[in-house]
């Protein structure tokens, strides 16, 4: 479990592509002082488990599943990733509560400043849409935000300075492909409340034998 607050910024060091997976070596500084072997560490709000690091870098498989799912196909050496390690139990929960299951990728609209802060716009499928609401939480590329505005095509977050500096979010460009993670709450709140269809019982079946 992650709180969507970045770290640290890495940058890729190695990319071994396989057939439709690959292997992911990140340089890193501040996450490597506490990080062992089977640990899960966000990689642009992708949860990945270390399979090898040196003190200076660490690697991580990532299957063919998370490769269609979420932008990490797009990483080549040099690319600049979010970094946030598996939240600690003796921890702030400065965030919100973010699993690193990429729910689908969104493509940045536009970048536009309003004094101390910049407005990123994203647009998104409606099968992600349908989870965000104003006020509500989003992780972009593991960034824990608040989104703004929302609308049938695509959703505003409001970026302030720190967010800026510690990221990698607004080196994005219109065109870019991002990692979407919606609020986890309102997916299971969803499930829950979804009718459910019990086998050979439907309301056909209980009007026929005259329960409806």
């Amino acid at each position: 479990m992650f709180t969507g607050i970045i770290e640290e910024t890495g940058t890729v060091k190695q990319v071994q592509n396989g057939t439709s997976a690959c292997v992911l070596t990140i340089s890193a500084a501040l996450i490597l002082s506490d990080i062992h072997l089977g640990d899960s560490i966000a990689v642009n709000g992708t949860c990945l488990t270390v399979c090898r690091t040196d003190g200076s870098s660490f690697s991580a498989d990532v299957m063919p599943e998370t490769m269609r799912r979420t932008n990490l196909g797009t990483l080549r050496q040099g690319s600049k990733v979010n970094l946030e390690r598996a939240m600690s139990a003796n921890g702030r929960f400065g965030g919100h509560i973010v699993s690193g299951h990429i729910d689908g990728t969104g493509t940045v609209r536009k970048l536009q400043r309003e004094e101390n802060a910049v407005w990123v716009t994203v647009a998104a499928d409606a099968s992600v849409l349908r989870y965000l609401v104003e006020k509500g939480s989003v992780a972009i590329d593991g960034i824990s935000l608040t989104v703004a505005r929302v609308s049938q095509q695509d959703f505003s977050v409001s970026v302030i300075p720190h967010t800026a500096q510690q990221t990698t979010l607004l080196s994005r460009k219109p065109g870019d492909t991002v990692n979407l993670e919606c609020d986890i709450l309102a997916k299971y709140t969803e499930k829950l409340l979804r009718p459910q269809q019990h086998d050979g019982i439907s309301a056909d079946f209980l009007a026929q034998h005259g329960f409806l």
